[in-house]
């Protein structure tokens, strides 16, 4: 007979984990003693206990195990074996998408990174693009709502929800309210439906825009950028355009935030001379 401290060394398990498998039924002490509650186990357990160590490293759960150390029909057993041999391959197919995510992720900061350090100002063509919209004048704290209802809403036609998003500031530049008159915007790969809520229509092309690449936070109410933008524009003689409203990209979505920060496009409309 061997203690458990003993049978702990020549098993390899622990002996808190064999006090648990006897507490379960999985693997129980040959003798317990009355009078001072001590485990003693044979020699001949130590091949269940060698065939629970293989199961585990096989994956399999205890209550699984549990019914490896019962008699069954070899069929069944197959059957079980089969099983597992499912639930393995589901997970190995869960990793490699988790993996996958993760190179996308790993792709879409190392592309934010580079963005991030290109030249900080600089005036840019603004392709049309087809977008479904929102406009409403709502509290300022109400954007990332709108963002929501429409991500939702393109989402509901297989549209994908990491696309960058872009805010059209109406009333931008003019006396702060509360209240803003904004468009929220996300780009389609294909014509939607419209409904009372969302407008699908072709965003109109910005012949130049002065650019700004800036980390901004989604929770602060302004943004120092504007100001920055505006100086440059003067200072290098442009003049801003009314035709259409400033429109503000978010580059970075909102599941690719990793603290408060996220990258976004500044884009201001200018006049051609």
């Amino acid at each position: 007979m061997l203690k458990i401290s003993a049978f702990s060394k020549l098993s390899g398990i622990s002996v808190k984990a064999l006090r648990f498998y006897d507490s379960v039924r999985l693997l129980e002490p040959a003798v317990i003693d009355p009078n001072n509650g001590y485990r003693y186990y044979t020699q001949e357990q130590l091949l269940t206990a060698k065939r629970i160590t293989a199961f585990k490293e096989h994956g399999f759960t205890l209550d699984q195990i549990k019914t490896f150390m019962e008699e069954h029909p070899l069929p069944e057993v197959k059957l079980k074996l089969a099983d597992k041999k499912k639930e393995l391959e589901r997970s190995i197919l869960e990793a490699q998408q988790q993996l996958k995510e993760i190179d996308n992720r790993i792709a879409r900061v190392e592309e934010a990174d580079q963005r991030q350090h290109e030249t900080p100002i600089t005036v840019r063509n603004v392709q049309p693009q087809l977008t479904a919209s929102i406009r409403d004048i709502v509290p300022r704290t109400h954007l990332c709502l709108l963002l929501d209802e429409l991500t939702k809403y393109v989402n509901s036609y297989g549209e994908d929800e990491g696309r960058d998003l872009t805010i059209l500031w109406y009333d931008h530049g003019g006396t702060y309210t509360d209240q803003a008159d904004l468009e929220v915007a996300v780009p389609l790969t294909k014509a939607i439906p419209s409904n009372e809520r969302v407008n699908v229509r072709l965003l109109p092309e910005l012949k130049a825009a002065a650019s700004l690449v800036h980390l901004c936070s989604p929770y602060d109410d302004s943004c120092l950028a504007a100001d920055q933008l505006a100086s440059w524009i003067s200072s290098q003689g442009y003049v801003r355009s009314y035709k259409d409203p400033i429109r503000e990209i978010y580059l970075t979505s909102d599941k690719d935030i990793y603290g408060k920060m996220r990258l976004a496009e500044l884009l201001v409309p200018l006049e051609l001379g």
